[in-house]
């Protein structure tokens, strides 16, 4: 079972938002894919595709309602849920660990990346830090 969402987070300025797309195995709790863009299609099919290969076929991917994901993920394997179901429970305490940790990654605060390397890499060194912790 994959557990999947997106999040944003700022570049530079509030003016400048960054979807992070995130997918979770939800029995290991390891993240599997990352993709930082924007909200469109074009995204997601980059996210589906960032999945492993081992996971794209015969997993069901739970997500929110977000139209995008329907394009990137097969029918037959998606499922959308709403919060109550506690099926993207651990997505979403991702995210919060993910604002606990590093700063920039929280909605109201005075840290911000002030170049897309330098976003991208502070998340890539927490999701390894992590996922190293799960093994």
């Amino acid at each position: 079972m994959i557990e999947a969402d997106e999040m944003w987070s700022f570049v530079g300025s509030k003016g400048d938002v960054r979807w992070v797309w995130v997918a979770l195995d939800a029995g290991t709790r390891r993240v599997l894919a990352m993709v930082v863009g924007d909200r469109s299609a074009g995204t997601t099919q980059r996210f589906g595709s960032a999945l492993p290969r081992g996971f794209r076929t015969g997993v069901t991917v739970y997500t929110d309602f977000l139209a995008s994901y329907r394009g990137a993920i097969p029918r037959a394997r998606h499922r959308p849920v709403g919060k109550d179901t506690g099926h993207t429970a651990h997505i979403e305490r991702f995210g919060l660990t993910l604002g606990q940790r590093c700063a920039r990654f929280v909605r109201k605060t005075l840290t911000f990346s002030k170049c897309p390397r330098n976003h991208l890499g502070a998340l890539w060194y927490f999701i390894r830090l992590y996922n190293q912790c799960r093994q």
